[in-house]
């Protein structure tokens, strides 16, 4: 149904609307255009670029794909990407997201991607996020889902962790709010 991966992976692309001038890389697998001329696929690879923030996604993914609802694989990594923007949840069939090797410095955003509920499998090391001590079980606390994290399988054990992690975290938020 779907073909290769819509490349654009080391086009020294800065900005997303700087993507739109640029010819998709030739993989292994041809990529096929409908007659509107878009990449009947439903993976985009923009890592390995300059990409400071994701104001353009939707744009970009539209100009780009025949059916962009349905993207369900984006690569962001190593790009300097600081924030994990609100852009992402508007990727209702996100299953596979990449965002390792970037600038992102606030876990709590963490849980924005809470509200993709097909997202399987996420990358965040190499971020300025993966120096905290609470990095994983926030993760999967925040994305029960998740099947993988950082290319790991995520355990049960870990499922278990990141529950206890949480409900603590809870208590101790509650306890601060009821103090003030």
């Amino acid at each position: 149904m779907y073909g290769a991966p819509v490349d654009l992976s080391f086009k020294n692309i800065c900005s997303l609307e700087g993507a739109w001038t640029e010819e998709p890389s030739r993989g292994l697998r041809p990529l096929k255009r409908n007659s509107e001329m878009k990449y009947s696929s439903c993976s985009l690879r923009l890592n390995n670029n300059n990409i400071l923030d994701l104001h353009d996604l939707q744009k970009t993914v539209s100009y780009f794909l025949a059916e962009p609802s349905q993207l369900a694989w984006l690569d962001l990594s190593f790009n300097s990407i600081s924030h994990i923007d609100k852009v992402l949840c508007e990727l209702r069939e996100l299953r596979v997201l990449y965002l390792h090797g970037n600038s992102i410095f606030i876990l709590s955003e963490v849980d924005r991607l809470g509200a993709l509920p097909h997202l399987h499998s996420i990358t965040l090391h190499g971020n300025v996020i993966e120096t905290n001590k609470a990095y994983r079980n926030r993760g999967i606390s925040a994305l029960p889902q998740l099947k993988t994290m950082d290319f790991s399988a995520v355990t049960q054990q870990e499922r278990v962790m990141a529950e206890l992690w949480h409900q603590s975290n809870s208590r101790i938020r509650s306890n601060k709010l009821l103090k003030s």
